[in-house]
């Protein structure tokens, strides 16, 4: 007797389907989510772009996140400011299930929002906001030339304010002198740390310099400044500007409260053009403020 065995047949989800896996609220937080002190915070955001992004693409109608711009040509949702606030990742450990509620609004014609709402056993510990602006490049390969560029979305949308956006654009144009108490100038910076990021890892798969690196490359310098220094429990990251593959950067220090709780630093290239606004607090901002 002769037996006939059918191949069984795979069935791969669609793009659609894993786009919602990936927006899946919940997420068991394993070695790889966490630093000696809890969640990591580059991790974390690198998660909450992802997110971002996929809430942008099916926001649009798209089944995955190929943005283009009216001539065909690639675009990318890139994060223009991000907030944490009331942070308590010291609290995550492994095996605990991490709870993430988000939500998208869009600011302007250009820019788009969303929240994250962090939770672990019910217990808030932390929220993010992210803003982002589609930008292409004007000159193949150049990250120096991004330059924004509008994507077409749904008709009739209603347009959410949102205090960071408008913090980003003050920040942008020069029309603040001060953030959480602190100058935004400074004649020269109190201390200054140079790096040379990694094209292999530290630079993403558009070949940009990773929004969630700008905060990691920071904490390297404050970490080497202030090897005490307590928890984050606030932040701002205020993007400038880009960086070509192999392009060195510096950490400017431009000033601190007494109790070096309040910290204010900037990135820049090595032409000395600003590329990021740096905001980091341990212990509540209430009375500073914008």
């Amino acid at each position: 007797m002769n037996l006939a065995f059918r191949t069984p047949v795979s069935h791969e989800p669609s793009s659609r389907d894993l786009m919602e896996r990936a927006l899946d609220p919940h997420l068991l937080v394993g070695m790889p989510h966490l630093t000696p002190h809890g969640l990591s915070e580059t991790w974390l955001m690198k998660e909450l772009g992802h997110r971002h992004w996929l809430m942008l693409a099916r926001d649009l109608g798209m089944d995955n996140a190929d943005f283009r711009t009216a001539g065909g040509d690639e675009a990318y949702a890139a994060i223009c400011a991000t907030s944490l606030t009331a942070a308590r990742l010291d609290l995550v450990r492994a095996n605990a299930i991490l709870t993430i509620r988000s939500g998208l609004s869009t600011i302007t014609r250009t820019q788009t929002a969303t929240n994250h709402d962090l939770f672990v056993g019910g217990r808030r510990i932390g929220r993010v906001e992210l803003i982002s602006a589609f930008v292409h490049r004007e000159i193949e390969g150049r990250n120096h030339s991004l330059a924004r560029v509008t994507i077409a979305k749904p008709q009739a949308r209603s347009f959410a304010s949102s205090s960071l956006a408008t913090h980003a654009a003050d920040i942008r144009n020069g029309r603040v002198a001060t953030y959480w108490g602190l100058p935004m100038d400074a004649s020269e910076p109190l201390r200054s740390y140079k790096f040379s990021p990694s094209v292999s890892q530290e630079f993403n798969g558009a070949g940009l310099f990773y929004f969630a690196e700008f905060q990691a490359l920071a904490d390297r310098a404050l970490d080497s400044w202030f090897p005490n220094r307590k928890p984050v429990v606030r932040r701002d990251v205020f993007f400038l500007g880009n960086i070509e593959p192999n392009e060195s950067v510096s950490f400017d220090l431009i000033g601190c409260s007494n109790d070096e709780d309040i910290i204010h630093g900037q990135i820049r290239r090595r032409s000395g053009d600003l590329i990021a606004k740096v905001f980091i607090s341990s212990e509540s901002l209430s009375s500073y403020l914008p």
